[in-house]
């Protein structure tokens, strides 16, 4: 990327102007003057769901996953270290099926874990099925 890039603020959701040289270096949102990258996956749901889609330049790797299912639970540990590594290439999403059925059925998740990945407001790709951290990154990486 050159020039700048959006990211939108993991915390309060505003969207922020990053130089794309200085992405490595995280930065700081300019309403709520948190970090823009943690390492740690975002909670999302109907309220900041399209925000982050929509207005980040930024690929957005979303786990749709529900608290009772197994392989969500297996996976959830890789997807947090892949969040660690992925940063800011990519920024890693969580959404609550369970509490967010309407965005569940939006987007058509029939069966969890899985992944769907976002890119300039649109899905670019899916992928069912729990995920080890290094099979979880090879995949997000090669639909880049």
């Amino acid at each position: 990327m050159s020039g700048p890039v959006i990211v939108v603020c993991p915390h309060c959701h505003a969207a922020n102007r990053l130089p794309a040289e200085r992405l490595a270096d995280g930065g700081t949102c300019g309403k709520c003057k948190s970090r823009l990258f943690s390492g740690t996956p975002v909670e999302l749901g109907a309220a900041n769901f399209d925000s982050h889609v929509g207005r980040s330049d930024i690929p957005l790797l979303v786990d749709f996953w529900a608290p009772w299912c197994g392989p969500c639970r297996t996976m959830a540990p890789a997807f947090a270290q892949a969040a660690k590594q992925l940063e800011p290439e990519f920024r890693l999403a969580k959404v609550n099926t369970e509490d967010e059925q309407q965005l569940a059925a939006r987007f058509g998740i029939r069966s969890i874990p899985t992944l769907a990945l976002f890119r300039n407001g649109r899905e670019v790709a899916r992928q069912a099925g729990a995920m080890d951290a290094g099979s979880l990154m090879r995949w997000a990486r090669s639909q880049a």
